[in-house]
């Protein structure tokens, strides 16, 4: 199934509030989204369904999160991400959730002891798959997204999920156009001809 926004998250530092929220919000606005908790069955195998849900969207939200790190499973989400991006122009949104961009940007922080934990259990045939997640993770810091929780915070969530999820209609909207256009090539052509 065709989605249009993939929903990267650290479910367990998010996703009964923050990303529960932007969830509805997008779907309220008729988005198709991959929500892991609502699109994964039961014994499914994890990699798999989130690769192809990865694949089969416009779009990837990022919720980084003090945790978001921890999880391999998040740092595979995001490397598969920032690939798709590099390799296809996939549009990636940040949200650097309680979390500072310069951390992300320079696995600082909580990152840093996330990333010393990874590497003391990885066995050596996972060295290359440690430094593509560290270079994603860099990569994503580098982008422009929302910070929310800072101490720079001067409005409520609500407000923040309302100007992305704008953005993310924007950005499909944009998508959806240049994708029509680079369909009708040769158009030029047959309306001077008519």
């Amino acid at each position: 199934m065709k989605h249009q926004v993939f929903l990267s998250f650290r479910g367990e530092d998010t996703r009964l509030n923050f990303t529960s929220h932007l969830h509805k919000a997008l779907k309220d606005k008729g988005l198709n989204v991959f929500f892991d908790e609502e699109k994964l069955e039961k014994g499914e195998q994890l990699s798999p369904a989130l690769s192809q849900g990865i694949a089969a969207s416009n779009l990837s939200i990022l919720v980084l999160s003090k945790d978001y790190a921890s999880s391999k499973s998040c740092l595979a989400e995001l490397s598969a991400i920032m690939d798709r991006k590099q390799t296809q122009g996939h549009i990636v949104l940040p949200i650097f959730y309680h979390v500072d961009p310069s951390h992300v940007r320079n696995i600082g922080g909580s990152f840093t002891t996330s990333f010393e934990e990874h590497e003391s259990k990885r066995p050596v045939d996972e060295v290359d798959e440690m430094k593509r997640w560290k270079a994603a993770f860099a990569e994503v810091g580098n982008l422009k997204g929302w910070h929310i929780g800072g101490d720079k915070s001067d409005r409520p969530e609500a407000g923040y999920i309302e100007e992305i999820v704008k953005k993310v209609i924007e950005k499909l909207r944009s998508s959806r156009s240049r994708h029509v256009s680079e369909e009708l090539v040769g158009i030029d052509y047959q309306k001077d001809a008519i």
